[in-house]
């Protein structure tokens, strides 16, 4: 997927739904958002988008993603987990979140913005365990700033002082990609490891 061409394409608006989705709604989990954001703010640094503007729209849509995840988790409650596998739903993804929120806690929240999957899931799983909601909102706004101006800024820099960064923008975008999964596949590893060691 062309990430410069897609937001060229979709502008402000598409840009803040899918973080949106990606934030808190069972099919958002597929879509990239590290890349994304750091691709926006790039295009933010050739002056296609306007930087401030990006920055407070990505951060109130995920904000606004993982509240509507939070009160989705809260509403629904425990009868989620019994939910059938589904094109936009995969049992694993809220189980593997729920795994992460058990040992990481509250900062779950903030840590889970920098997971792909997991920042989709996290806040249905807060949400599921009745986490108090001025505590949630607390770390959403956290994360939420953190990775909005975090990935924005660090493209909006780059853009600006490596000249002709455009010629490297693919390789930045695949490193980007690896190191957001690099985690999660780290982790997965290991529990298959420990399995075969049980079995």
């Amino acid at each position: 997927m062309d990430l410069v061409e897609l937001i060229k394409t979709v502008g402000y608006l598409g840009l803040s739904g899918i973080v949106f989705a990606e934030s808190g709604l069972f099919f958002g989990f597929f879509f990239q958002g590290d890349s994304l954001l750091f691709t926006a703010g790039f295009l933010a640094s050739q002056n296609f988008l306007n930087i401030w503007t990006t920055v407070i729209l990505v951060f109130v849509s995920a904000v606004a993603g993982d509240s509507v995840g939070y009160a989705f988790g809260k509403k629904v409650g425990l009868a989620i987990f019994r939910k059938e596998d589904s094109r936009f739903f995969k049992k694993e993804y809220l189980n593997k979140a729920e795994k992460f929120y058990e040992k990481n806690g509250a900062k779950t929240i903030i840590i889970a913005r920098f997971v792909p999957i997991v920042r989709t899931f996290a806040p249905i799983v807060a949400g599921v365990g009745s986490m108090n909601y001025s505590k949630f909102i607390k770390f959403n706004l956290i994360g939420g700033f953190l990775w909005s101006v975090g990935l924005v800024g660090a493209g909006y820099f780059l853009g600006r002082v490596i000249p002709g960064v455009d010629k490297y923008l693919l390789p930045i975008i695949l490193l980007i990609i690896i190191l957001s999964i690099l985690p999660s596949a780290l982790h997965l590893n290991k529990e298959r490891r420990n399995k075969k060691k049980l079995a």
